[in-house]
């Protein structure tokens, strides 16, 4: 079986991919998310992209696991299989957080409502 791409591509791959997983959802996600969540606001834009991170971490596993099925060499597979394994196992946990963190933004407000009205 010939490689999908050379070992000094699968470089460019692996480091374009993680970079790219890992600025885009990791630093985008976690420096605006968080603080989104604690303020309570842009709740469906910041849970889509949180699920948008383990979703294409899901797909880049897949296609390093095709990869690995598929006997490819290590470098190559290694390219997918890394920032997606990454992307899903620190997203991934990430999102029940965040919904705790707006849970908590709405009980705060309730109880603001409460103390207002008595």
């Amino acid at each position: 079986m010939d490689p999908w791409f050379s070992e000094q591509m699968a470089g460019v791959v692996g480091g374009g991919l993680g970079a790219g997983v890992g600025v885009v959802f990791g630093g985008i996600g976690g420096g605006v998310g968080g603080p989104l969540a604690a303020k309570g606001k842009a709740k469906s834009l910041v849970l889509g992209f949180m699920y948008a991170a383990v979703a294409i971490g899901v797909v880049l596993l897949g296609i390093g696991i095709v990869a690995l099925v598929d006997r490819q060499p290590w470098y190559v597979w290694y390219s997918f299989g890394l920032p997606g394994f990454l992307s899903v196992v620190v997203m991934g946990p990430l999102i029940p957080v965040l919904k705790s963190r707006y849970a908590q933004h709405e009980q705060r407000k309730l109880d603001v409502d409460a103390i207002r009205s008595a």
